[in-house]
């Protein structure tokens, strides 16, 4: 039986990607889609067909029950759709950045509450996600690092979400702190924020889609660890493993690395 999907945040760029690849794959069925205060109360899907498309997601799922809800949205709209969601026995994909630690924690909570499984990715990139884990192996090795996200000019946050990931998730491998030089003259104003030791600097331009540059430091030798996108469709391999994974699964996972068996869950 296929997995029943709706979209929240489906009318936005990453709303219209995740559509089109769910569309696409014949495991898969979206029954529905929401988006702020649409103009229609019909989505057209490729390929010929429609969906209802609302602004009121406990309505929507009362009128078309789905097994997972995938949110490509803003940070303030998760967690009310999370917990309708939640409540009504639907499992959570969440691609959205900006959630708070506290936001997750609740997450996690509905999740094992009403027995549903929940992935929360800063970044479905398959190559970010193994640029990652590639980058905490290193972090046992090289005792200084700075990271270089580069992004889109219409992105939200910054640091980004895969930024802040990084950082942590070297810092945990290393299990000590990074050295980090002292600026020249004693002034740090250009040296981006220090997230456990390593400088972030974060650029937002038009021309850019997500790229990110891990920079080790050592004695005489640098490594440098980096990964670009060029279209929204890189994030669409993940989307797929993380629906399909969910509805499996009970409690919060933290990234997709537990579901490619790169690290245990979260």
């Amino acid at each position: 039986m296929a997995i029943r999907v709706i979209v929240q945040g489906a009318l936005g760029r990453m709303g219209r990607e995740t559509v089109r690849a769910l569309c696409q794959d014949a495991d898969i069925t979206v029954v529905g889609a929401t988006e702020l205060a649409p103009a229609s109360d019909r989505l057209g899907l490729p390929g010929g067909g429609s969906v209802p498309l609302s602004g009121d997601l406990a309505a929507l799922l009362d009128a078309a029950p789905a097994d997972v809800l995938v949110d490509f949205s803003l940070a303030a709209a998760v967690m009310p759709a999370a917990r309708v969601a939640a409540a009504r026995g639907v499992n959570l994909v969440i691609g959205t950045t900006g959630l708070s630690p506290e936001d997750l924690d609740e997450i996690g909570r509905l999740a094992e509450a009403n027995g549903i499984g929940a992935v929360v990715a800063p970044n479905f990139t398959i190559g970010a996600v193994l640029m990652m884990h590639l980058a905490s192996i290193a972090a046992a090795y090289m005792d200084s690092a700075e990271i270089i996200e580069l992004h889109h000019d219409g992105k939200a946050d910054a640091p980004s979400g895969t930024a802040l990931t990084t950082a942590r998730r070297m810092a945990q491998a290393r299990g000590r702190p990074f050295v980090s030089p002292p600026p020249p003259g004693g002034t740090a104003g250009s040296r981006g924020d220090s997230i456990e030791g390593i400088h972030i600097h974060s650029v937002r331009l038009p021309g850019l889609l997500a790229h990110q540059e891990v920079i080790f430091g050592g004695p005489g030798q640098t490594l440098t660890i980096r990964h670009d996108t060029s279209g929204r469709e890189c994030y669409m391999p993940g989307v797929l493993l993380a629906v399909k994974a969910v509805v499996r699964r009970r409690g919060l996972v933290r990234g997709l690395g537990a579901l490619m068996g790169l690290e245990e869950p979260a």
